[in-house]
């Protein structure tokens, strides 16, 4: 009762975490059915683990598994990697001015959607007129189908994920240099340290905490691997490296209505998750390090 007021105010969040995140969860059930629209779940027949042996006999799970692990791995490791050096070197900049200029400009593409920046793409990578092939075509090059050939959408979904969104990744990590001590890199300056030194050994081990933390949830997050950026560059050409689960379950279990599939395939990747975030933080725990719990 006396802190009721403060409750009333946790009340909203609360709802909204009831009703879109365990709300759904009832939904669950159809994966063990061969769920029928016109019965409802209570009607429909229960098939119990069929969907999942459907799901683990199909001839194109284990190519999409293997797209989805890849590409996740290529992200995780640019997106784990790249925002702390560019946070570091961020933190060095002196002139004010430049320095909130150049947050602005990095911070900019995460705020465009993956369909207006998938568009700027697509014009940008177009064979016939698009501009990195009028480039090439003054090189005396011949015209390539970056988005139609195997051989590079890989590096194109890398890349462009990392462009549009390294800068945001930078927000936290700025965050917990801020708050690092001063007087450490006063008695690094006094021992001799430079500037590369004061940052492997002051900034990197006070930022230690908020980098495992962030390492474990995008490893809860590997068989995420962008179901916008892909669904919209992707094509058939390329299904054989760029086709994921989360586009193969709309493909095959939304378009074809085969809504137990689909729930399996992603009750499928929870567990994973889940498994994944409980190892890596059991991992971290006994290395001495603080987890998420």
């Amino acid at each position: 009762m006396r802190d009721r007021h403060l409750y009333l105010l946790l009340l909203p969040g609360l709802l909204l975490i009831l009703l879109f995140r365990y709300a759904p969860m009832y939904g669950i059930v159809i994966a063990f059915q061969e769920y029928n629209i016109f019965k409802g779940i209570m009607g429909s027949e229960w098939v119990g683990f069929a969907q999942f042996a459907r799901l683990f006999r199909s001839p194109d799970f284990y190519e999409i598994m293997r797209n989805t692990v890849l590409i996740s791995l290529y992200k995780l490791a640019a997106s784990f990697s790249l925002p702390i050096i560019l946070s570091l070197l961020l933190n060095e900049l002196k002139h004010l001015v430049f320095k909130r200029v150049t947050q602005s400009v990095i911070y900019l593409p995460h705020f465009v959607s993956w369909v207006i920046f998938s568009g700027i793409l697509i014009s940008f990578l177009n064979p016939i007129d698009g501009l990195f092939n009028a480039i090439l075509a003054n090189f005396g090059s011949t015209p390539i189908d970056f988005l139609g050939s195997s051989a590079y959408f890989r590096s194109i979904l890398v890349i462009s994920d990392i462009y549009k969104e390294v800068g945001w990744g930078t927000i936290i990590y700025l965050a917990a240099i801020a708050g690092v001590n001063a007087d450490l890199y006063e008695a690094a300056r006094i021992d001799g340290a430079n500037k590369g030194r004061q940052m492997w050994h002051v900034t990197l081990p006070a930022i230690r905490p908020v980098i495992i933390i962030l390492v474990i949830l995008s490893l809860a997050n590997i068989l995420e691997a962008g179901f916008q950026q892909v669904f919209l560059l992707y094509s058939p050409l390329v299904y054989d490296v760029g086709d994921i689960i989360d586009t193969y379950v709309y493909r095959v279990g939304i378009q074809e209505a085969n809504y137990s599939y689909a729930t399996a395939a992603g009750l499928f990747k929870s567990v994973v998750a889940m498994t994944l975030i409980i190892t890596v933080n059991k991992l971290v725990k006994m290395s001495g390090q603080d987890g998420l719990w």
